[in-house]
């Protein structure tokens, strides 16, 4: 017996004595490595995460759906076989989904990489990749406890072609804006790239192994510790983060705190943080500002300490949270304006080409909606008003008959026609009219049938529809094809 599995007995053992409570939720996972890509350099690591992670919920009680090198094609049918196999596990059910391989953001919306991708061209990402917000959404569609996103997929962007363009990381995702019950980690803060690592494992799916087999430890309080741990591997290289919005505790392995309402955490100002991070040695302060992981902690931290390592690692990570933060609004947003508005605050940053484009991309179009509304709206019936920054079709109403000879004659008023004499002479009613003599074809009828189908063309049929987009995450950035949704 192999030392890996002689420890997962004897955890399962202290488990079974202790007396903690079962867990009483159904629990399903979606398990995905990706690491033979290709068209670019393999990944060495993310085939041996997708195991040990399955080892780990498979402990933790999970019915795990396992795979690894996907295409694209593949990776949606897994996706979709998870949201089946979630549905008939009913409403009390844990959904969570493990992914390591490539990831990154195009246009502010975060894509997964499948192994088949070919880069030429930015354009190609959303076709080839499968959009997260996508698996998000099919996740919220069927009803379960709660949704646990685990992504180690903020690795470097393997595609040159692109990289002077599209932004590095992933963008952030605010689990709060979405359905309550849902949890998202990514191995490093959003903006940033993570580091594969040079053992079996990558620092975060190392960190999160090790945490989360501690019995009836909360879901936060695991990512806490992997945070710390990642952060000390990689001496501050990187940092995960977390975006919660779960209403129930979960832990992934029994315990005295395993379930339950869950204990709402108070927010902490930055005099709060300053109050409790004064006089304490660098090391110990910066320990505490990693693992809340609160913009209010690392405002509070570099006020006050200055030194390096520290103090350069922690405005760093402000610095590039603050413009995370803003390229976040300016994305949902969706206006020229807005794109404007990052452009002001950060003009030399990785996502200044993408927020360049989807500006003028929103603008040209203003433009041309503003055209069109200028000439037909000083037109009788016409509309000469159409909003700021449209992010839909623009509807203007046709203009009326500009010719004197396409206007519609008056209509004649019932007083102007004169009523017409009746010139026959009365009728009498007590006289019956004189009866018509009977031929001799009155009995016969005729009936007259229709030409059969095929000696004319039936009447055309006139078709109306209506197209509505939805989707988690809004349609296509910079105002592309109005209402359309990155198709799962």
């Amino acid at each position: 017996m192999s030392r890996r599995s002689l420890v997962h007995l004897m955890v399962a053992a202290i488990i079974l004595l202790s007396g903690y409570p079962a867990l009483a939720e159904n629990r399903l996972a979606l398990v995905i490595g990706q690491s033979a890509y290709r068209s670019v350099p393999a990944l060495p690591n993310p085939a041996n995460d997708a195991r040990a992670m399955t080892q780990l919920l498979s402990d933790s009680g999970f019915e795990v759906l396992a795979a690894s090198d996907l295409s694209q094609d593949q990776l949606r049918q897994k996706v979709s076989e998870f949201a089946r196999q979630l549905a008939t596990k009913g409403p009390d059910t844990v959904a969570l989904v493990f992914y390591a391989g490539h990831g990154l953001q195009i246009d502010g919306e975060n894509y997964l990489v499948p192994v088949d991708i070919d880069v030429k061209r930015e354009a190609d990402i959303p076709i080839q990749a499968v959009r997260l917000n996508d698996i998000l959404n099919t996740l919220t569609s069927v009803p379960s406890k709660m949704r646990i996103l685990l992504l180690d997929a903020c690795r470097n962007n393997p595609f040159p072609e692109i990289n002077k363009t599209a932004g590095h990381g992933l963008a952030i995702i605010d689990a709060k804006t979405g359905s309550p019950g849902t949890f998202v980690s990514f191995s490093t803060s959003p903006g940033a790239e993570a580091e594969d690592g040079n053992g079996s494992d990558s620092p975060y799916t190392t960190a999160l192994l090790a945490a989360a087999r501690q019995p009836g430890l909360p879901i936060e309080e695991t990512l806490k510790r992997v945070r710390l741990s990642v952060n000390r591997a990689t001496d501050g290289r990187q940092t995960p983060w977390d975006s919660s919005s779960l209403t129930e505790d979960f832990s992934f392995l029994a315990g005295p705190t395993a379930a339950g309402p869950k204990q709402v955490a108070t927010k902490r100002t930055v005099d709060d943080w300053k109050r409790q991070l004064q006089g304490k040695p660098v090391e110990v302060a910066n320990e505490m500002i990693v693992g809340d992981g609160s913009e209010e902690a690392y405002e509070a931290f570099v006020a006050l300490y200055t030194q390096p390592p520290f103090g350069r690692q922690a405005r760093e990570w402000l610095d590039r949270h603050r413009r995370m933060v803003a390229w976040n609004i300016a994305v949902i947003t969706n206006t020229a304006a807005g794109y404007r508005t990052f452009l002001a605050q950060y003009p030399d940053s990785d996502l200044a080409a993408t927020a360049r484009k989807l500006e003028e991309r929103l603008r040209n179009r203003l433009n041309i909606a503003t055209t069109v509304a200028a000439v037909v709206g000083g037109a009788p019936g016409g509309s000469g008003s159409v909003p700021s920054n449209p992010i839909g079709p623009t509807n203007i109403s046709l203009p009326g008959p500009t010719c004197p000879c396409n206007a519609l004659p008056s209509p004649v008023k019932k007083v102007d026609v004169p009523k017409p004499k009746d010139s026959s002479p009365p009728k009498r009613a007590d006289k019956q009219p004189p009866k018509r003599a009977r031929g001799s074809d009155d009995d016969v009828v005729v009936y007259r049938r229709p030409p059969p189908p095929d000696m004319y063309e039936p009447a055309p049929s006139i078709g109306i529809g209506i197209g509505i987009g939805g989707g988690f995450g809004g349609g296509e950035r910079g105002g592309g094809m109005p209402g359309r949704r990155g198709g799962y």
